[in-house]
């Protein structure tokens, strides 16, 4: 059974810095998409950014520029250095994985498994 775990949220001041994590310990990712996505309150859950299984990144357009995916399949992690913070950034980030997610954008209902979040939040 595949269980993300994502951690490394927490408070950030607008220009600072955040990376993310997400892990599935004992579960082998190699082969699959990995994605993040993220929900602030009263908003739909967005995607940010994919990395497919032969590691091409997708960014949605507030992310190009200031975010950075990356995965290591050594370690079954994959991460989300998130730089220029904005207040506008805050919200619950989740991570996801799908077979054949990410080949063609980022896109929710192409993962098949969720992580359960981590809050970021963005104040002076």
């Amino acid at each position: 059974q595949l269980h993300l775990v994502e951690s490394g949220g927490g408070l950030v001041q607008p220009g600072g810095s955040l990376r993310l994590s997400c892990e599935a310990p004992g579960y082998g990712l190699d082969f699959l998409g990995l994605g993040w996505f993220r929900q602030a309150p009263g908003k739909e859950r967005e995607g940010v950014s994919c990395i497919t299984s032969g590691g091409t990144t997708k960014y949605v357009d507030f992310a190009k520029g200031r975010f950075a995916i990356s995965r290591d399949n050594a370690k079954d992690t994959v991460y989300l250095q998130m730089n220029a913070q904005k207040p506008e950034d805050a919200a619950v980030y989740f991570c996801a994985a799908g077979l054949a997610a990410c080949d063609h954008g980022i896109s929710a209902p192409e993962y098949s498994h969720w992580g359960q979040g981590t809050q970021v939040t963005v104040v002076y």
